[in-house]
């Protein structure tokens, strides 16, 4: 009975460990919006207190086992018992670690499959002026809609290949399309993961101001976007959407992806800027 018990619990609390990637080693995208989320110095102590645990349960096991086999039927009980109440106690001290890190498994599985090794281009821009249709448009196919538990609306996720590389293109509403200081602690850490993630952003304006926002703020905006992954030398390419309303605005390019005018030219661009190499093994001498 006290080899059946110990093995279940100290393999089932092993187990929680192990279905968690090493947090010193994760990519950093997926690291900062982990920490964004919920607390990961706190959940790897959790951890660390769960993997003790578990190690003790088998201590008790080892200690207990001979005492169990030597003695009389009545001394072998109490022993037993001994056991189990230690046992019981060691599973109770780890309950609020236990629930912890249960809720952050729910919280972390509901973020959108976005693949660090991948090229990506990311998309910003005040609301309304074009970025989800420029997404669907250029990806020609149905995206995957994640949520992020911070953001209020869905991030689009599309992908198209070129060369034989598959690039991720991804707009992020609720993050990069208002200026910084309307964005609470945990959307400004998201943007700091999105800074690992980006080769390339493409930051879309609409000079008709159709889209609600002064062309005055959208610039305001852009420089900020500008400065801040400046510092990780990712490059940022202005796009003018809607120019079949308006061009009044200097921009690296314009577009309408309403008429597809400059469409296919912005996304040359974007993969131009990106400058993706992949790893091709050499060929084998003979």
């Amino acid at each position: 009975m006290l080899q059946t018990a110990s093995s279940i619990l100290s393999d089932n609390l092993e187990n929680v460990v192990t279905q968690w990637p090493d947090f010193g080693t994760v990519d950093p995208f997926y690291y900062e919006l982990a920490d964004a989320l919920v607390d990961v110095d706190e959940l790897r102590q959790s951890l660390s207190r769960v993997t003790w645990t578990s190690r003790q349960i088998d201590e008790i096991h080892r200690e207990y086992q001979p005492k169990l086999r030597k003695t009389d039927p009545e001394t072998a009980r109490k022993h037993r018992k001994q056991a189990f109440a230690r046992l019981a106690d060691l599973v109770e001290d780890v309950a609020d670690d236990l629930e912890q890190i249960g809720a952050a498994r729910d919280t972390l599985k509901v973020l959108p499959d976005i693949r660090p090794d991948e090229p990506a281009i990311v998309v910003a821009g005040y609301p309304n002026v074009g970025k989800s249709s420029f997404v669907n448009g250029v990806t020609r196919a149905k995206n995957e809609i994640a949520r992020y538990p911070f953001t209020t609306k869905g991030v689009h996720v599309g992908h198209f290949d070129r060369d034989r590389v598959r690039y991720q293109i991804i707009d992020t509403p609720g993050l990069l399309d208002r200026p910084e200081a309307e964005r609470n602690d945990i959307e400004k850490q998201a943007v700091s993961a999105i800074e690992h993630l980006a080769d390339a952003v493409v930051f879309v304006l609409d000079a008709s101001e159709a889209c609600g926002y002064p062309l005055e703020a959208q610039l305001e905006l852009r420089d900020a976007v500008e400065a801040r992954f400046r510092e990780r030398d990712v490059p940022v390419i202005t796009v003018n959407n809607k120019s079949d309303r308006s061009r009044d605005v200097d921009a690296d390019l314009q577009m309408s992806v309403e008429t597809g005018e400059g469409v296919d030219d912005v996304l040359d661009a974007a993969v131009e800027a990106v400058g993706w190499e992949p790893d091709i093994p050499p060929s084998r001498q003979e």
